[in-house]
């Protein structure tokens, strides 16, 4: 039996892959900053600049709409989803979350394409500005390990 796991420097290694990049305006400040860590990240793991798309959206809902359309076109290695939804004293918490989150797990499995993940969902600002940095940067490395992992599968 042959291992398909190569090891993580191999699995890391961002050259030639062809990235998209959601990111939601809603809450841009904290967005923003997800949104430079990871494309810092992108280009550390050796991701050239011009193979990543950029696109933002107005909010969290509108994520997977604009992941669906970069997923059909075939013109990428893998997808990152950036947004930051904060609790208010309503349900509109909750089905922001959840249906984002859906909808970026449904555009990965329809389209066999990894999706990374980096829509924060937080009970307040200050919980969302402890986690921007680490979200965006492991946002980069999941697309790269993951577009690693299924190109070689």
């Amino acid at each position: 039996m042959q291992s398909a796991d190569k090891g993580r420097s191999d699995k890391l290694d961002g050259e030639g892959l062809v990235i998209g990049i959601v990111q939601a305006r809603f809450n841009a400040a904290l967005t923003d900053k997800i949104a430079q860590a990871c494309t810092y990240e992108l280009a550390a793991l050796g991701v050239a600049e011009r193979h990543i798309t950029h696109v933002t959206v107005p909010g969290a809902l509108e994520i997977a709409v604009a992941l669906k359309a970069m997923a059909d076109s075939d013109d990428f290695d893998a997808l990152i989803a950036i947004g930051c939804v904060i609790r208010g004293e309503t349900y509109h918490f909750e089905l922001v979350a959840n249906e984002s989150g859906a909808g970026v797990t449904r555009v990965a499995l329809d389209h066999q394409i990894p999706v990374a993940n980096a829509i924060l969902t937080v009970d307040n600002e200050a919980q969302g500005w402890e986690r921007v940095e680490d979200k965006g940067r492991d946002a980069a490395r999941v697309a790269v390990e993951m577009a690693n992992l299924l190109s070689e599968l």
